[in-house]
């Protein structure tokens, strides 16, 4: 290469940085100017307020509950207390999210006729684009926010969410102890009726009210926990098949311990076989529905105390109020995100037409655009 050659190289290299430079003016003010633009036209967008209500759902009281279902053992399976107690948090949010509850609010506000929505789906789902509901984790708070552009309907609409919670939740049996309460006064009822049916039986084996706190009382009670306790297992066991499979770890372990008792309840039976079967059989199913009975009247007096504790309604904690500012639109995020497009489009076109303008000075590289444009021309 000749001395004449590398003085005239870095002549023909493309220098994005001068380029640039050289429209400075360009880049600088026509992202302002387009910033200052929708600065103005934001004025034309309506304002939207976003309205914010919070409350404290019912808080589960199990700790009582919990320590006498671990004193019964095997028992505890008839009570469905296995799987842990629960928090109905979770409940809450799913019911505020509902088509039932927010129906009511679209009917309560007429909602269809506001959105100007010709079908409720539609008017649904512009709720829901509205609606934002937030869960503080460690505190247990559930916030409701709603956007509107009015600031007292955001108000009045997130305020209504939590009224119509409170009137759906009176007629579900949401918290544990209301859902505990509810399971163990049916099973009262027919337990009471076993127990009738049970002493019934027996009196009419010759036993009176006085014998049945005379032997066999000691074998019968033992027989009656071990009968009781083999019903425990039953039931435990029909739950887990209906969650898992057979070969699950938990039901195979649990259809083990009922082989185990039906065996050991087999051989109890086997000797009594020289007892007199007639008023000790009747003798023992009265104890074991006696048992049971009594099972149940402690666990739903525990659900019923549980369920006082928790009062069955929510606490507010903020009413909503009509907001006095707007939370959208943000005119200084809008103008700030137009400038910085404006200016990174115009990088690009800068970059772009000062590249072709030095392609074009070598006449190799011209020729090859001009035979991509034709190609271009002739395809369209």
């Amino acid at each position: 290469m000749t001395p004449e050659q590398n003085a005239t190289a870095p002549e023909d290299e493309f220098e994005p940085l001068l380029v640039l430079l050289g429209r400075w003016k360009l880049l600088l003010v026509a992202p302002i100017l387009a910033g200052c633009i929708a600065i103005g036209a934001s004025f034309l967008i309506k304002p939207t307020f976003t309205a914010r209500a919070s409350f404290l759902p019912p808080q589960q009281q199990g700790g009582a509950a919990s320590s006498a279902l671990a004193s019964l053992g095997s028992l505890a399976g008839l009570t469905g207390a296995g799987g842990g107690v629960r928090t109905p948090v979770e409940q809450y949010i799913t019911l505020l999210q509902s088509r039932t509850l927010q129906d009511r609010i679209v009917d309560r506000f007429d909602l269809m006729k506001l959105y100007e929505e010709e079908m409720r789906i539609d008017a649904l789902k512009e709720l829901g684009n509205r609606l934002r509901i937030n869960l503080a984790k460690r505190e247990g708070v559930i916030s409701v926010e709603i956007d509107d552009h009015s600031p007292q309907r955001a108000a009045d609409i997130a305020n209504a969410f939590v009224d119509e919670l409170r009137s759906l939740t009176a007629t579900l049996a949401v918290a544990e102890a209301k859902q505990r309460r509810t399971f163990f006064e049916g099973q009262l009822q027919e337990a009471r009726e076993r127990v009738t049916q049970a002493q019934r039986a027996l009196q009419a084996s010759g036993f009176d009210q006085s014998a049945l706190r005379a032997e066999p009382r000691a074998s019968a009670e033992a027989y009656a926990r071990l009968k009781a306790e083999v019903s425990a297992i039953e039931v435990r066991l029909n739950g887990l098949r209906s969650a898992l499979a057979d070969n699950a770890p938990e039901v195979v372990q649990q259809a083990a311990a009922l082989s185990s008792m039906r065996q050991l309840l087999k051989q109890y039976e086997r000797t009594s076989t020289d007892e007199s079967t007639d008023y000790i059989g009747r003798y023992r199913e009265f104890k074991y529905q006696e048992a049971i009975f009594d099972i149940y009247a402690r666990q739903f007096e525990l659900a019923r105390a549980d369920e006082a504790r928790e009062g069955g309604y929510l606490q507010r904690i903020d009413v909503a109020q009509a907001p006095e500012r707007k939370s959208k639109p943000k005119r200084s995020w809008i103008a700030i995100g137009v400038s910085l497009t404006t200016a990174a489009l115009l990088v690009i076109w800068v970059l772009a037409s000062g590249a072709l303008k030095h392609y074009r000075k070598d006449p190799s590289r011209s020729q090859r655009l001009d035979r991509v444009r034709q190609a271009f021309r002739g395809n369209r």
